[in-house]
C-alpha cells in the first residue's frame, strides 16, 4: 500500500489552546464532505478501571453530531484505513501503529411482494428486518453485518513498516472482529448495554506477553462545550460560572475506536513517556485489494485526510487556506510553524472580544511550545524529543479513581490529567484557555493569567447531562462515562420515551 506524499509536504501547526473552541468537530473544508473518515476527539489515559493499571486506553473518535441517521445509520468506510500511531522516542515519528479496516457484508433481505403468479422477491430498504440482539451473534434480523481487522504496524506505516502482524482474539486465531449496529431504537435492540458490551473483545497483540481489549462501536458524546456561544465570538462570560451554561454535544452520539494495550508493549525499558495521534485515510483506487493492509503490496494509495492529537489543533487558529493540508500533514513537519505557538494569535482575539481581560506581553511563548509541542520537563517531556503536536503520557504516573479525578488535570495538581495524556473528565476547554491567558506565566507577564476562564459548561469524570436540556443532572442514569472500558458510555436513543440503557 503507499501513500499519496504531496499532500503531506506542508504541516500547519496551531496552538492546542485554541481548544477553546471545542473539539475537531468539522474541522476543515474537505473533512466536511467526508464525515465518516472526520476525527473528533483523541483519548489516551493510563487505565482507571479497577485492576487495569498496567495498561493504556485509547480512544478515537469519529463521525461527529449523531442522532437517529437511519436508514444507514454510521457504519465506518470500509474503503479508507483508521490508525493510531504512537511514538515510543520522541523523535515525532511512529513506532508502532494500529490499522482498522472495515468490511461491510450486505445479506441481501428481500420480501415476495406481488399477487399470486405475480409475485418478486425485492430487497428491503433497512439494514434490519427485526429485533437484534443480545448476543452479538443475534444478527440473523440484520441485513448488514459490520466487522473490521485490525493490524499492528512496527516502524513506518507509509512503507508498511519492519513488519506487520494481525490481532487476533485471545481465544483462538480469529483476526476479524465484528462491530456493533448503531442504536437503531428500543423496539430493534430492547438492550443495547448488553448488546454492545458483548462485542468487547479480549485480543492477543503481536510481541505482548498480557493480552489486551478492543471495542468498536457507537458511544456517548463525551465532549462537553459550550459550543454555540463560543463559536460566536464567545458570547458568554469567560470569568462565569463553569457550570452555568449547557453541554451543546449533550444529545449527540458519536463512533469509537476504543484499544487498551499493556505499558510493556508501549514505552520502551527506561522511557515511559509515550506520544500519539490517530488518522484516517481514503482509498484513492477502488480496484485494489485488502493484501496491501497485510504488507502483502498493491497498486492502492491512500490519502491522509483527518489527523488529530491534542483536541483541536485546525479550527479557528490556521488559515482556511491552509486546514485541510493541516489533516493531511505529520508531526514530524510541526517545527517549522513554530510561529504559530510562540506568536499565537489567539490571546489578541480574545482581548478584542473581552476588553476586561488582557492578552499576555511575553514572546516567545516558550510556556506553550512546552505544553502543547514537546512536554513539559519533568511531566511528560522525553529526552531529545522533537517539537510535535500530539498526546503525550508518561506511562510512569499512575492513575486516579474516577472520584479522585480533578477535571483541570496538570495546573489542578492532578499529573494523571491533560495535558500528561487526556482523560475523559478533564476540562481541556478550561484547561487550555487558562494556559493560553498565562497561567504558567509571571503575573507581570500575564495579568489575566490566573483568571478562572472557562467556558461555563462543567465536566468532570462523573457528571451527567441530560440529552433534552443539556444540562447537569444527578441521575446517575444519564452519566457520560463508565468507570470500565472502553470508558465512554451506552449511546443515546431516541426512540419515545427512551431509557439511554
Amino acid at each position: 500500500m503507499r501513500f499519496r506524499k504531496g499532500l503531506i509536504a506542508f504541516a500547519g501547526f496551531v496552538l492546542a489552546g485554541s481548544s477553546l473552541f471545542g473539539s475537531s468537530h468539522r474541522e476543515a473544508p474537505g473533512i466536511t464532505k467526508t464525515p465518516k473518515v472526520d476525527g473528533t476527539d483523541f483519548y489516551m489515559f493510563r487505565s482507571f478501571e479497577s485492576g487495569r493499571s498496567a495498561y493504556v486506553t485509547f480512544l478515537a473518535n469519529y463521525q461527529p453530531f449523531q442522532e437517529g441517521g437511519g436508514p444507514n445509520f454510521y457504519m465506518f468506510d470500509p474503503d479508507a484505513i483508521y490508525e493510531i500511531h504512537i511514538d515510543q522516542d520522541g523523535d515525532a515519528v511512529e513506532d508502532l501503529t494500529f490499522r482498522f479496516k472495515f468490511k461491510n457484508d450486505n445479506k441481501n433481505f428481500t420480501l415476495p411482494v406481488g399477487n399470486p403468479g405475480h409475485t418478486k422477491n425485492v430487497a428491503i430498504p433497512l439494514i434490519n428486518k427485526g429485533p437484534i440482539g443480545p448476543g452479538k451473534d443475534d444478527t440473523e434480523n440484520l441485513n448488514v453485518i459490520e466487522s473490521y481487522t485490525l493490524r499492528l504496524i512496527r516502524g513506518d506505516r507509509r512503507e508498511l513498516g519492519d513488519s506487520v502482524s494481525p490481532v487476533v482474539e485471545t481465544s483462538g486465531s480469529v483476526g476479524t472482529f465484528l462491530k456493533p449496529v448503531d442504536r437503531i431504537g428500543d423496539k430493534t435492540l430492547s438492550a443495547y448495554a448488553n448488546y454492545a458490551n458483548d462485542h468487547v473483545y479480549d485480543i492477543q497483540i503481536p510481541g505482548c506477553n498480557s493480552p489486551g481489549k478492543v471495542f468498536v462501536g457507537q458511544r456517548r458524546e463525551g465532549f462537553v462545550i459550550n459550543v454555540d456561544e463560543i463559536f460566536d465570538l464567545i458570547n458568554t462570560d469567560p470569568l462565569g460560572s463553569p457550570s452555568g451554561e449547557i453541554d451543546a454535544l449533550a444529545g449527540k452520539n458519536i463512533s469509537t475506536l476504543a484499544l487498551e494495550v499493556p505499558i510493556a508493549c508501549l514505552a520502551k525499558p527506561g522511557q515511559p513517556i509515550i506520544g500519539a495521534w490517530t488518522t484516517a485515510s481514503v482509498r484513492e483506487n477502488s480496484h485494489g485489494s485488502d493484501n496491501a493492509l497485510a504488507g502483502h503490496g498493491e497498486d492502492d494509495e491512500f490519502t491522509q485526510v483527518s489527523r488529530l492529537g491534542m483536541p483541536l489543533v485546525n479550527e479557528l487558529v490556521i488559515g482556511l487556506k491552509d486546514k485541510d493540508r493541516f489533516n493531511a500533514s505529520e508531526p514530524k513537519h510541526d517545527a517549522r510553524f513554530l510561529d504559530y505557538v510562540t506568536n499565537p494569535t489567539l490571546p489578541e482575539l480574545i482581548q478584542i472580544i473581552d476588553s476586561a481581560v488582557t492578552a499576555p506581553n511575553m514572546f516567545p511563548r516558550t510556556d506553550l511550545v512546552a505544553v502543547f509541542l514537546t512536554g513539559i520537563s519533568g511531566v511528560n517531556q522525553p529526552p531529545h524529543v522533537v517539537p510535535a503536536e500530539m498526546l503525550r503520557l508518561n506511562t510512569d504516573t499512575l492513575p486516579k479513581s474516577p472520584a479522585d479525578q480533578n477535571p483541570l488535570g496538570v495546573i489542578g495538581a492532578d499529573g494523571a490529567g491533560y495535558p500528561n495524556g487526556r482523560r475523559p473528565g478533564d476540562d481541556v476547554v478550561d484547561i487550555s484557555l487558562r494556559v493560553v491567558m498565562g497561567k504558567l506565566l509571571p503575573q507581570s507577564e500575564a495579568p489575566s493569567g490566573q483568571l478562572p476562564f472557562t467556558d461555563g459548561a462543567f465536566i468532570n469524570a462523573t457528571v451527567a447531562y441530560d440529552p433534552v436540556t443539556k444540562r447537569t443532572t444527578t441521575d446517575d442514569s444519564l452519566r457520560l462515562f463508565r468507570d470500565t472500558f472502553p470508558y465512554l458510555s451506552t449511546p443515546l436513543s431516541y426512540s419515545p420515551d427512551p431509557t439511554h440503557q
